[in-house]
């Protein structure tokens, strides 16, 4: 049995949650004890349980001697407990930080489908202290003392910490063995790897001229277990790449996470730009280090090819007689990954050349995908968690970089979406574009695992 105590100022909000569905199952069967202490009871008559807050401001905190005495009185009767605030301070609560939670106070390994409540003993079911503030708080000290984690369950506010709390042991008891009837229940479903669960499906076969996919009608479950795996993916990329991002990937939902993501493709604009003497469709010279370097970032994060644009023909010029060494033999044997890399790299004479080339490729008009500091009428602005808003379309993306003082007015405007701008957190805002370049394609199409 894991114990639980709960201290808040308004008991009676658990009166119901406690005895319905699968919690109130799980108390029936004695997986889990409930322990409800009230603020007020910890105070004397009339006396009140908070206090203004020190300092210029509005708003009452409870008091420490308050919690002080509802944690003593937790621990005399159930022992020493695992301590957790709910703050907006407090680490993001998500799957993640609840399997880890989940282990750590509950077993010694990580539960699979193998794991069944009598394999595990009960003296490893420790005793957790939930504490739901009110009013604006708690005084900071009290958590710096007790807690052993901060939880917030999102960037919102609300009026204290008793439906955090409740989400929290929706979340964390339905991953104790034998609260949810089948284990499957727990394992395949969102959250628990890098996809997102696959849509579901009921009688009737129609419904408001929607219907359920023949595939799931078929009986063919190899089929339907293919189905499902690919349109979590594409679910999961379309609405929370973020997650799949920083999920540790296998390399086989990489594989399919590439297959629902469009091909994207990289232009320099050499051409087109605005310059230093304030010309503002000028041009810039072509820098070796920009191709070296943009193509490696290029080969890292899977674009299909990287153009380059100059009008000027004696930079066209060097640019060919550049890649006619990489693109040989002898620049194969001379550096084979340099070779990779700068092998998806074109040099063209005009933006519209890139448009067009595209086209071909993938028989569909390129989105247009630009940077800028500056506020423009054209394309929706967009930020780096905006993948699913573009991707949506389903057609081939297409990023345009700018030298010198940025991409000219005449391309902005053909402009669909605009990038947030890369910046830092100080005014100095002059990165090289290929070190920009870097920094946009991981943020767009990176890996970003958080470590356990």
């Amino acid at each position: 049995m894991i114990k639980i105590s709960i201290i808040t100022v308004f008991p009676e909000l658990y009166d119901n949650f406690i005895k319905t569905s699968l919690i109130g199952r799980a108390v029936d069967d004695g997986l889990v004890q409930f322990n409800f202490v009230k603020l007020s009871d910890m105070c004397q008559p009339k006396e009140r349980i908070d206090e203004p807050t020190v300092g210029p401001g509005a708003g009452m905190i409870i008091k420490p001697e308050v919690i002080e005495k509802a944690i003593n009185l937790c621990q005399e009767k159930s022992g020493v407990g695992f301590k957790i605030f709910f703050s907006p301070q407090g680490e993001k609560l998500n799957q993640r930080v609840l399997r880890k939670l989940f282990n750590q106070l509950v077993f010694d390994k990580p539960i699979n489908s193998n794991t069944d409540a009598k394999d595990t003993d009960p003296s490893n079911f420790k005793h957790i202290i939930l504490i739901c503030s009110r009013y604006e708080g708690i005084d900071e000290r009290v958590e710096k003392y007790y807690s052993d984690l901060s939880l917030s369950i999102g960037d919102y506010v609300l009026m204290g910490g008793d439906l955090p709390a409740q989400v929290f042991l929706e979340c964390f008891l339905r991953l104790l063995p034998n609260v949810v009837g089948r284990s499957e229940s727990v394992e395949n479903e969102s959250f628990q790897s890098s996809f997102l669960d696959h849509p579901e499906y009921g009688l009737p076969v129609e419904w408001k001229d929607q219907y359920v996919p023949e595939i799931l009608r078929s009986g063919n479950h190899a089929e339907i277990e293919k189905w499902r795996k690919n349109q979590a993916c594409q679910k999961t990329i379309l609405n929370r790449f973020d997650w799949f991002a920083s999920n540790q990937p296998t390399a086989a939902e990489i594989a399919l996470a590439l297959k629902n993501i469009p091909n994207h493709y990289v232009v320099l604009m050499h051409s087109q730009v605005n310059t230093k003497d304030g010309n503002l469709s000028g041009h810039t010279s072509v820098a070796s280090i920009d191709i070296h370097d943009i193509a490696r970032s290029s080969a890292t994060y899977g674009i299909k090819k990287y153009f380059l644009v100059t009008g000027l023909e004696d930079q066209f010029k060097i640019m060919q007689q550049f890649l006619e060494f990489w693109h040989s033999d002898v620049g194969l044997n001379y550096n084979a990954s340099r070779y990779k890399a700068v092998e998806r790299v074109k040099p063209v004479r005009s933006f519209d050349e890139v448009v067009k080339d595209i086209e071909e490729l993938e028989n569909a008009k390129p989105l247009i995908v630009t940077t800028s500091a500056k506020d423009h009428g054209n394309g929706t602005k967009i930020d780096y968690n905006s993948q699913g808003l573009v991707w949506k379309h389903n057609r081939p993306v297409l990023i345009v970089l700018g030298t010198g003082q940025g991409l000219c007015e005449e391309i902005m405007k053909k402009s669909d979406f605009i990038l947030a701008p890369v910046t830092g957190m100080t005014g100095y805002n002059h990165l090289s574009v290929r070190s920009a370049a870097a920094i946009i394609l991981d943020r767009w199409l990176g890996l970003h695992p958080i470590t356990e």
